[in-house]
């Protein structure tokens, strides 16, 4: 099973931090991991007539980090947590500073809550999605109106093996990756895991048109076929995965399976409200062998109708193009 290491939160200071906290200090405790928190302030400059790095300019953000960091210790006192947590202000444009956290440190799991309420209407060109599209690490959006236990846990997988041949392995470790994150956390949040697939039957509607006007019963058959080809996929990949569990893991998951015909990016949200899944474990580059400039469409398109919480999930070997040094 997945098992994270070393994870970092992050807290909005104008929001309740309390539903990030406690999915954190879980979190590590459940995998005996190391945990650090950290809040981010904006930079101060200079105002009108005041010269940049001058004295005033430090003072003000002197006070800004010193109120930052008494409002971070009060949210840590206020969970009551064993665990031995790490905490750090960070100074900086927010998405920069907290990539360049997990790169300082080998983050393995970034988890925050999204930066407002009405995220999946604001989610485009903030933080998050730059968190989305360049975080080395899995992030984790976690809703503030999300069950402290999760119910329903939902991993979206591809097993279409029509990519290119040179992509086939790197989609392959994904998939892994997302069920074994999603079967780690089904596991100790005793959660129902589903696994959806979605798939489509290429050329059947020209099939069916006026022009190629194939017999109903071949172009039934040709769907049929490919369904049968996608399903097998999903059953390769499940079996592969469950042969590494033990028994009484594999006994409690038994994982659900959902083979859809239908585009993923109507396919996926719809499943998931008709789930009402707490959760989305999902891979968010749509190409692989890229620096992760952008994270493809079928992944925002979803995202952007997802109404529940998010773990996205980066192929190994992804390369961001954020550098510690600024």
């Amino acid at each position: 099973m997945q098992r994270f290491k070393n994870i970092l939160a992050v807290i909005e200071l104008k929001q309740s931090p309390d539903r990030v906290l406690a999915r954190a200090v879980s979190l590590a405790k459940n995998n005996q991991a190391k945990l650090s928190v950290v809040c981010v302030v904006p930079e101060i400059t200079a105002g009108i007539g005041m010269p940049e790095g001058g004295p005033i300019s430090a003072q003000l953000q002197a006070a800004a980090i010193a109120d930052a960091r008494q409002q971070l210790e009060q949210a840590i006192g206020s969970i009551g947590s064993q665990t031995a947590v790490q905490t750090a202000v960070l100074v900086g444009t927010p998405f920069l500073e907290i990539i360049r956290e997990v790169l300082r440190n080998a983050h393995d799991l970034l988890i925050k809550a999204p930066e407002d309420p009405d995220w999946i209407e604001r989610l485009f060109g903030s933080d998050d999605m730059h968190l989305l599209r360049k975080c080395p690490c899995p992030v984790w959006l976690v809703k503030d109106a999300s069950a402290a236990s999760y119910r329903r846990i939902l991993a979206a997988v591809d097993v279409d093996a029509d990519h290119p041949a040179s992509e086939l392995p790197v989609r392959h470790q994904l998939n892994i990756q997302i069920l074994e994150m999603a079967a780690s956390l089904a596991l100790s949040d005793f959660a129902e895991l589903h696994v959806v697939h979605a798939w489509q039957a290429i050329g059947e509607n020209a099939m069916r048109g006026p022009y190629l006007a194939q017999p109903d019963v071949d172009v039934d058959e040709y769907v049929e076929q490919t369904r049968d080809i996608h399903e097998s996929g999903l059953n390769g990949l499940l079996d592969e995965l469950t042969s590494r569990w033990d028994v009484e893991a594999g006994k409690y998951l038994s994982p659900q399976k959902h083979v859809i015909k239908g585009l993923p990016r109507r396919e996926i949200p719809a499943l998931a409200r008709t789930l009402e899944a707490d959760l989305l474990v999902m891979g968010t580059v749509g190409r692989t062998g890229v620096p992760g400039l952008f994270i493809g469409n079928t992944a925002e398109t979803i995202l952007e109708q997802i109404e529940c919480s998010v773990l996205a999930v980066k192929p190994e070997g992804f390369r961001t193009p954020v550098s510690v040094d600024a």
